[in-house]
């Protein structure tokens, strides 16, 4: 049995076995999300690059 470890599709955490969301969408393509709170973002179609709380947060060159 691999004992891999997922990362959520939205913020980029690593999601421990056995807890998360699995989406799968119709073109059979799987998304994984650590909570509830990424999934909602996700269907919100916010941008997490945008959004100071996740892993893909890209700050910008403030002065």
């Amino acid at each position: 049995m691999s004992m891999t470890q997922n990362r959520c599709t939205f913020c980029g955490s690593q999601i421990e076995r056995g807890t998360g969301i699995m989406y799968v969408l119709n073109n059979g393509s799987v998304l994984w999300f650590c909570s509830s709170k990424c999934f909602k973002y996700y269907k919100m179609k916010k941008d997490p690059k945008k959004l100071a709380w996740t892993n893909r947060y890209m700050s910008r060159g403030r002065r």
